[in-house]
């Protein structure tokens, strides 16, 4: 059995269906191959749950790429309002959790209904519980298939959207078949590696950390690029394995294996403040009472207990003060794909058309959302460059 339409999308998570329904909205008569039993299962598990859907400081220096200039285009004509608009059309309670985050105030099932519901008023073809076999171009692309019940089918249609995400999170299904499908018409892969993924430490570093998991503490954490210091102020949480939480995952993203990270672990504060007043005793006692100002207490004992002053010099006190606001350590690596929120690298963007997403040696051929070497930072970001890739990919069918 051969179907045929104008455009082929595969993947039905945030950038295909918002691809689709831009698409369907301008006439076009689009299918949406989805090889799990459901659309946008990435949505639903995304934010606890809650989905945070975009955010309202999108910029392009929220962004991750070989180019950085090449998600401007697609970022200033879909934004995070326009989003945001859609969402309101559809009565969804939402909030703004912290640095610009957006939250549903219920359930991530409301944006995917929402998408579901936009993808039925566009009259986008919805084919589920179909695994890609083989994807060919004649004159046209051709999409060979097979459903849960091993029928073969094959779909053609002019133009083929890639929107099949990255590697992350495979138990919900992530595949490479995108990657896959950009190699075989012989376009550029920037080597994915797996972003916004807790880091895990030495065995040795976790002899000493690791007994604290669940403690959590607002920290900057840094690491050194190719571009110079990245740093993100938000919380670090210590893992029974090495180091999570929203700092963490962030900086995960440019962290290089044997590379070291540093961590303030009192941003905008002076430890060692107390101690110029004479009638501050100097020993380990009072230095521990004026950490745990700071840190939680447990995290203070430890730290301190690992790190004491050579002596109680105005010098060795200076040098302690520095040593707390760039704490270096060096992770031996990550949780992988099985833990990352996202895949960093892809599809290099050379390779595509910063306007409309496709491939300028395949006509035809688009890339959108993950695949694509955009990545975001934690925050709603990569949902907004599925959002805004899809649609800019959407309205160019």
């Amino acid at each position: 059995m051969t179907h045929s339409f104008d455009a082929l999308v595969l993947g039905g998570g945030a950038a295909g269906l918002m691809c689709a329904i831009e698409a369907g909205k301008r006439g076009r008569h689009v299918a949406v191959l989805e090889h799990a039993d459901r659309l946008g299962k990435k949505i639903l598990i995304s934010g606890g749950g809650r989905c945070n859907f975009t955010n309202l400081h999108c910029l392009p220096g929220n962004f991750i790429s070989s180019n950085p200039h090449f998600a401007k285009s697609a970022l200033a004509r879909y934004t995070s309002g326009d989003f945001i608009a859609l969402v309101e059309k559809y009565g969804i309670p939402y909030h703004e959790k912290t640095l610009g985050q957006l939250f549903c105030d219920l359930s991530s099932r409301g944006i995917l209904a929402m998408l579901e519901a936009e993808c039925r008023d566009a009259k986008v073809n919805i084919f589920l519980n179909t695994k890609i076999q083989q994807v060919q171009r004649t004159t046209d692309f051709i999409v060979r298939s097979e459903n849960v019940r091993s029928e073969s089918a094959d779909f053609r249609a002019p133009a083929l959207v890639i929107a099949t995400g990255g590697l992350s999170i495979p138990k919900i299904g992530a595949t490479s078949l995108g990657y896959d499908v950009a190699r075989q018409f012989g376009l550029t892969i920037r080597e994915p590696w797996p972003g916004l993924v807790p880091l895990t430490l030495s065995a040795e570093d976790c002899s000493r950390y690791c007994d604290l998991a669940g403690v959590s503490t607002e920290v900057i954490a840094s690491a050194l690029t190719q571009a110079g210091s990245q740093q993100f102020h938000e919380k670090m949480l210590i893992t029974h394995r090495g180091l999570s939480g929203p700092a963490i995952l962030q900086i995960s993203s440019y962290w290089k294996k044997p590379q070291p990270i540093l961590i303030d672990l009192a941003p905008g504060r002076e430890i060692t403040a107390a101690f110029r007043d004479a009638k501050t005793p100097r020993n380990q006692s009072a230095l521990r009472t004026e950490l745990r100002k700071f840190l939680p207490h447990r995290l203070a004992d430890r730290w301190l207990d690992l790190h004491p002053p050579n002596s109680w010099t105005n010098q060795a006190l200076a040098d302690l003060e520095k040593q707390v606001h760039a704490w270096a350590i060096s992770p031996t690596g990550t949780e992988g794909y099985e833990k990352a929120e996202v895949t960093a690298g892809g599809v290099d963007t050379d390779e595509l058309s910063a306007k409309t997403m496709e491939s300028r040696k395949v006509p035809g051929l688009f890339f959108i959302g993950e695949v694509v070497d955009v990545t975001g930072h934690l925050g709603g970001f990569n949902f907004q460059w599925a959002w805004s890739s899809g649609a800019a990919a959407g309205r160019a069918l």
